[in-house]
């Protein structure tokens, strides 16, 4: 295959337009019910996970942040809105120059985000069971395996 646009389009190497997704959380003793869109993973989440290597951000932040967005595709958080949330309009009415912020994001809503977010990108997949490794033992049932020795070693 030659390497251009319409070759990737015809592989399906572009992520598409968002998936909605129907999350709930436990606010308190509150059920929460919301809909998110989620871009599936992409050179955004690329972007953010080289960042993340880098210690430049949160890798879970960067992730929610780069998958979460609305219905055109435009984020919705930035890593920063979820680790300490968005600058307080409140404290910006009382004061123009605030920085303060509202405080990370929920953890429920955080584990639905990235429920979310594992949905649509393993939509299809199926799991396969954990590779067969070598444990240097013999696999072969106990009738037929030959009994071990009692006998103490010679020092």
């Amino acid at each position: 295959m030659k390497l251009n646009i319409e070759s990737l389009r015809k592989a399906g190497s572009f992520t598409g337009r968002p998936v909605e997704k129907e999350i709930s959380w436990r606010q308190g003793s509150d059920t929460i019910t919301a809909t998110v869109f989620v871009r599936p993973l992409g050179y955004q989440t690329a972007v953010s996970d080289v960042l993340a290597a880098g210690g430049k951000q949160d890798s879970i932040a960067g992730r929610i942040a780069a998958a979460i967005c609305d219905e055109d595709g435009n984020p919705v958080f930035t890593a920063m809105d979820i680790t300490h949330g968005p600058i307080d309009k409140d404290e910006l009415a009382k004061d123009p120059d605030s920085t303060k912020r509202m405080g990370a994001l929920d953890g429920n809503l955080t584990v639905a985000l990235l429920t979310a977010i594992h949905e649509v990108n393993n939509l299809g997949k199926t799991t396969s069971s954990a590779p067969l490794t070598s444990s240097g033992t013999n696999s072969s049932s106990p009738a037929s395996a030959a009994p071990r020795s009692r006998k103490p070693k010679k020092p």
